[in-house]
């Protein structure tokens, strides 16, 4: 995926299947075109907590919220 810039990411999120099939997710970088493909749901979450771990070098300090971004309680 592209560098993020002030540690800012956007995705498009695709979800195909059902519950009881099991979903497959898509992620595509609207910046780049790029997609990533998930046969799982746990595969979009490691992907996503991977790409949370490689920040920006001016990305703000864990646990502090910008303008953007909205706390999840």
């Amino acid at each position: 995926m592209t560098q993020p810039i002030n540690g800012y990411r956007a995705y498009l999120l695709r979800l195909c299947g059902s519950p009881e099939a099991g979903w497959r997710a898509s992620l595509e970088d609207p910046h780049s075109g790029e997609r990533s493909a998930f046969a799982t749901l746990a595969e979009l979450v490691a992907h996503l907590e991977r790409a949370s771990e490689r920040r920006a070098p001016d990305s703000q300090a864990p646990g502090t919220v910008d303008g953007d971004c909205h706390e999840i309680v």
